[in-house]
């Protein structure tokens, strides 16, 4: 996941530019369909990164991108738009219709990328604006709409700063959804989120099950802060999705740590597990914490953390042992398989626990605003 973003920030950076890519995008979905709507796959003359669902629409598409590949970076069509009914034309049994775009990436179009890539690992929302009827440079904006690099915002996209009627543009960007956009000059744009992953899981430990959860967590929509003080464990080569945390005081990241993390507690020593333990229940708030080990380790941390002052009703909040039940392999591999599965689970529930406080919010906003309809 989110392969195409590394290799066009390599890309940009002045590295594999001997080859152009095509940046295959699910602009828009309907009925059932392999992917949602925003899903990518990197093309190029011999290689594809990241998938747009497999199968036959897949195949299509690179056969289509390596077509495009195989013309002049000259040429007028660069960028295209294909609609592809799933069962009819690809006998799919998805049955629903799928429309891609096409758009071709070679220098100099391709500079934007490592700052997209940076903001994206700072968990920073941003949206690509790719006109899809020219071949002029897109756009790159913040999750409000304001330019960050690329293309000058055309007066047909231009967002008003003050406004109580909010533009369509200001509306698809408030959606967070992948849309094809009409401007005012009637112009198609490709308005792309390229949001950050929401999930944040704080790793503490770089021993063999902290390793091997890493690798789990690599190609899932997650970010991980990886820490600890030994250096030397840590690869030389890290998931896109994760960043280092080198400290002797791992427990000052608990405290500046963000109100929705997770944090998983699986260092070598049991003394740095259990100041971890009691710095972290002494939070506010978090979205998951899970600490490695048996229930005999977890009565022993619950009898020591209740004499440092933490409520028996707060130990509820610490998951010992970790990872799915019924799953009961102790091999480094297998706890990572579980733990990844159950961190899923959890913050897919939590997701829909906002969506659901966020719908419940506007209902009532909405009740309360709503003109009377009696005369007073």
């Amino acid at each position: 996941m989110m392969q195409w973003l590394t290799a066009l920030a390599r890309r940009a950076q002045g590295r594999d530019r001997d080859q152009d890519h095509i940046l295959v995008t699910v602009t828009k979905v309907a009925g059932s369909a392999p992917r949602d709507a925003g899903a990518k796959m990197l093309v190029t003359a011999t290689q594809s990164m990241d998938t747009i669902g497999g199968g036959h629409l897949e195949m299509r598409a690179l056969e289509i991108a390596r077509g495009m590949l195989a013309r002049p970076a000259t040429s007028p069509d660069q960028r295209r738009l294909e609609r592809f009914p799933l069962g009819p034309s690809l006998g799919q049994c998805c049955g629903g219709v799928v429309h891609l775009s096409f758009e071709r990436i070679c220098h100099p179009f391709d500079d934007d990328f490592s700052l997209l890539q940076q903001r994206w690992h700072a968990g920073l929302d941003s949206w690509r604006l790719v006109p899809l009827d020219s071949n002029e440079k897109s756009i790159l904006c913040d999750a409000s709409g304001t330019w960050l690099a690329g293309a000058d915002l055309p007066a047909s996209l231009l967002i008003p700063a003050e406004s109580s009627e909010p533009s369509a543009l200001s509306a698809c960007l408030k959606s967070r959804s992948c849309t094809i956009f009409i401007d005012a000059a009637n112009q198609r744009w490709l308005l792309d989120p390229c949001l950050a992953f929401k999930p944040h899981l704080m790793l503490f430990g770089a021993g063999h099950v902290g390793t091997a959860i890493v690798q789990a967590l690599a190609g899932l929509p997650c970010q991980v802060t990886w820490v600890d003080a030994r250096e030397e464990l840590f690869p030389a080569v890290l998931p896109a999705n994760v960043r280092l945390e080198i400290t002797d005081t791992p427990e000052a990241l608990v405290e500046r740590a963000a109100a929705n993390v997770s944090f998983l507690v699986s260092t070598h020593s049991h003394a740095i597990d259990q100041l971890l333990c009691e710095q972290i229940l002494r939070r506010a708030q978090f979205c998951w914490f899970g600490l490695i080990g048996s229930m005999t380790k977890r009565m022993q941390f619950e009898h020591r953390l209740q004499q440092r002052g933490i409520p028996a009703g707060r130990l509820r909040d610490m998951v010992c042992p970790i990872g799915l039940t019924g799953i009961t392999g102790k091999q480094p591999a297998v706890i990572a398989a579980s733990v990844a599965a159950q961190l899923l689970q959890v913050w897919e529930a939590f997701e829909q626990a906002e969506i659901d406080h966020a719908a419940k919010a506007n209902a009532t906003t909405a009740t309360i605003t709503s003109p009377a309809t009696e005369p007073i």
